[in-house]
């Protein structure tokens, strides 16, 4: 009965069609690609057999993770991007890889985000969160040193920057286009997002010093060295897809650029997306709208991992046939 009475996970953050130009879609684009192109070429180095099953894992976590809107102030809610996260655990071109897989499916899937402008989702959110999020977090470590309040303190105050660099970027690219006057658009997105980034800080601390105390070899050099293990992947899987069942209990509020977008009167430029497979995160076929939305996180959660595991071993498998030939 419990389930029944709550309620599904709202639209996510990712840029909806519409809100941005032709000039400014491709622009993206070639951004992304080439980001993401360099994540693929540097991953030759970076990604290890081990790594392969950790990059599945945080994937899945990410993306369940992501379904858990919280509230934050003025009736506005947030989520994790994850960013940070995937860099500080696997480096951050694999990391970019990670968050691209997410993005891609969301988009494709469970039309979370736009098509035409995937690219700005992919730029903002894989390439922007996790670069950004990286440098911050290894240039406190550095200054830190030993102290322990060096891995909490470089966690969240890179976790909060990742968050608000990319709101940054994507009112520069609304400006760009013309849907909002950049003077405008900027201090409204920096601004709820300097509160959403706040919750985007807690969590990634707090999953960070719970990995340095189960696993601190992953946190220890920026990259996870000794991942791998079939109990940890499994363990990590079985978490993301429990936050899958709290996926009901997500804040209702709209999201950060959402709400800016009703503030400043261009939400009505959102295109819906030119076909539905699961849109909102409600599996078709299911009555009961909160069961519906465990079940399509669970599979998403599931399609994700499968898919940055495929990712991440055929990737590995190419460059250690080109290493030893």
């Amino acid at each position: 009965m419990l389930l029944s009475q709550t309620l599904p996970a709202p639209t996510s953050m990712h840029i909806p069609d519409g809100f941005l130009n032709l000039a400014v879609i491709l622009v993206c684009w070639v951004i992304a690609a080439a980001g993401v192109g360099m994540a693929l070429w540097r991953s030759r180095q970076a990604l290890g057999e081990r790594q392969v099953p950790l990059m599945g894992v945080l994937a899945a976590f990410i993306f369940a993770a992501q379904m858990l809107n919280f509230t934050v102030a003025g009736g506005t809610s947030g989520h994790l991007i994850g960013g940070t996260l995937a860099a500080v655990l696997l480096g951050p071109w694999a990391g970019i890889l990670t968050m691209t897989t997410v993005i891609g499916i969301q988009a494709l899937l469970f039309q979370d985000g736009g098509l035409l402008v995937m690219g700005a989702n992919i730029t903002n959110m894989a390439i922007i969160a996790t670069l950004v999020g990286y440098g911050v977090y290894q240039g406190i470590r550095l200054l830190a040193g030993e102290r322990r309040w060096g891995l909490p303190v470089a966690a969240f105050v890179a976790a909060w920057v990742s968050v608000v660099v990319p709101a940054v970027a994507c009112a520069i690219e609304l400006g760009f286009s013309g849907t909002s006057p950049i003077g405008i658009a900027l201090p409204a997105m920096a601004g709820v997002h300097a509160l959403i980034g706040i919750g985007e800080g807690l969590i990634t601390a707090g999953a960070l010093a719970l990995v340095a105390v189960v696993r601190p070899d992953l946190v220890g050099q920026g990259r996870a060295a000794a991942a791998g293990g079939f109990r940890w992947t499994a363990a990590g899987l079985v978490v993301a897809l429990l936050l899958t069942l709290l996926s009901p209990l997500a804040s209702p509020h709209p999201d950060g650029l959402e709400r800016v977008a009703e503030n400043l009167g261009f939400i009505g430029a959102a295109q819906s997306a030119p076909y539905e497979v699961i849109p909102d995160y409600v599996f078709p076929g299911i009555s009961n709208e909160a069961l519906a939305t465990i079940a399509a996180g669970a599979a998403g959660t599931l399609l994700v991992f499968g898919i940055a595991v495929a990712i991440a071993a055929l990737y590995r498998r190419r460059a250690t046939v080109r290493a030893n030939s």
